[in-house]
């Protein structure tokens, strides 16, 4: 694919601007921050509204103290209501020795609204009445009293709070655009420095992965991992790994998809030809010539593997194996079937014990479970006829037992065991063979078969004069509607 495809493909899959992460990530720093900004709003409203009115109190024990040279009604209401505006009050008062006192009005209100102490007030009430303030005050009369500096005197002053709205509403303006230029100052530098250093390498990440996916053979499209050393440079180390890997995978199976191919256009051929062999080494074994009754068993066990060969390999390039039709088998007449297919030549010394119970039972699908233990028990066979010496014992055992729900079948032969790669690669075709030429089919035929029986295939032992293979199968459920159908019908 050339750069320009690339891009025009990239582009087909990108992510719409509203669902980008760099988007969302912009507008939730906006939102926090803003989110942070009222919640320092709230206190300095509220301390604003303290200092307006400590001010004005100021204001009025100022005026207080000249007016308290005098009496009151000596001074003109001219020079009354010059003072009063001035401070902007209706009326000042103190306190002194417990005794008030006005010292001037103008008009008195027929009812204070509201009254606050500015030494007493605390902070969760000051915030509350600071809020009722600004959304619905203007048209109240508040009666502010408390000491000033260093006075043993208690001012106070009634006061329209229509003036101490308007400033607190300057205020919250001034304060919420100073608030949102914050804002937008700091999700930026935010969005600039997380995008720089997660995101863009996350988007990085994404495009690769969709290169990738576009021609998973090319190793040009495995990503080159960068010299971070955050968790994002190990995760595109980590990416290139799984990229090489799949791309590794993808190799054997289209070997795999070659083989069975070519195998399928020579399936036809090879199997006329085998079954003309077949014919002759029949007929071959009824010549009595003792050299053609020596040399036919011989060529009839060549054919037999090749047909066997030919079949695993035909079995092994199948998409999927048929479900199994699990019904209740006398395993110890399967065995017994196993037994006659392997075609043990009594000159190869080998023993075959079948100790299984008469009356042990399975279940599982008849074809299936006969297929996996013919592999297992001609891998065996196969394993100790590699030696001839006539003091070793060659002998295969297939015993079974139940717990409970499950049936485990043990195949035991005092072969020489399995070597450490053949372990390693135990149930993986073409690469798990003990024995020089072999494919691994036959165990990875039978690991798929029990698989799908919802049971396991191991290697319990594998030692010098003992080698160990177990099938565990569990009975299949039992559906509780099924059962509570068959008690309900008559007998």
């Amino acid at each position: 694919m050339t750069d320009q495809s690339q891009g025009a493909a990239l582009i087909a899959r990108r992510v719409p601007l509203v669902r980008r992460l760099s988007t969302k990530l912009l507008l939730l720093t906006v939102l926090f921050v803003m989110i942070a900004e009222v919640l320092i709003f709230i206190p300095s409203i509220a301390n604003f509204r303290l200092r307006w009115l400590e001010e004005r109190l100021g204001t009025a024990a100022a005026v207080s103290v000249v007016l308290m040279q005098g009496e009151p009604v000596e001074l003109p209401r001219s020079v009354q209501d010059g003072l009063l505006k001035a401070v902007g009050a209706k009326a000042i008062a103190v306190r002194d020795a417990g005794v008030s006192r006005l010292l001037a009005v103008t008009e008195m209100p027929p009812a204070v609204d509201e009254h606050v102490d500015i030494a007493g007030i605390g902070a969760g009430r000051a915030m509350v009445e600071a809020l009722d303030t600004m959304l619905f005050g203007g048209k109240r009369m508040v009666r502010v009293f408390g000491r000033v500096g260093d006075s043993d005197k208690e001012f106070e002053l009634i006061i329209a709070d229509y003036k101490l709205r308007k400033a607190m509403l300057i205020y919250a303006r001034n304060i919420a655009i100073l608030s949102l230029l914050i804002s937008f100052i700091t999700a930026t530098l935010v969005f600039t420095a997380i995008n720089r250093l997660m995101i863009g390498p996350i988007r990085s990440l994404r495009h690769s992965m969709l290169w990738f996916a576009e021609a998973p053979s090319d190793p040009s499209r495995i990503i080159r991992p960068s010299d971070r050393r955050d968790e994002l440079g190990v995760a595109e180390k980590e990416l290139a790994g799984l990229q090489m890997q799949l791309q590794r995978t993808f190799s054997e199976q289209k070997h795999l998809a070659d083989l069975g191919l070519a195998v399928s256009k020579i399936n036809h051929d090879m199997r006329n030809i085998l079954a003309s062999a077949q014919l002759l080494s029949d007929r071959l074994a009824l010549v009595k010539d003792p050299t053609v009754q020596a040399v036919a068993p011989k060529l009839v066990r060549a054919i037999d593997r090749a047909v066997a060969y030919s079949q695993g390999v035909l079995a092994y390039g199948r998409t999927q194996e048929p479900p199994p039709m699990r019904r209740r088998l006398r395993l110890r007449l399967l065995v017994d079937d196993v037994y006659g297919l392997l075609g043990i030549d009594p000159a190869a010394g080998i023993e075959f014990d079948n100790a299984v119970d008469a009356e042990f039972e399975v279940d599982a699908d008849s074809e299936h479970l006969f297929r996996v233990l013919t592999n297992l028990c001609r891998n065996a066979v196969e394993a100790m006829s590699a030696n001839r010496e006539s003091a070793v014992v060659r002998r295969l055992t297939v015993s079974a037992e139940r717990s409970g729900i499950v049936s485990r079948i043990l195949v035991d032969d005092t072969g020489p065991g399995l070597p450490q790669k053949a372990r390693e690669n135990l149930f993986a075709a073409f690469r798990g063979s003990a024995r020089s030429g072999g494919t691994g089919l036959g165990l990875a035929i039978a690991n798929e078969l029990v698989r799908a029986h919802g049971g396991t295939i191991e290697l319990v032992e594998s030692v010098g004069g003992r080698t160990v293979f177990a099938v565990v199968i569990p009975d299949q459920p039992v559906s509780l509607d099924e059962a509570r159908s068959a008690m309900r019908r008559p007998a």
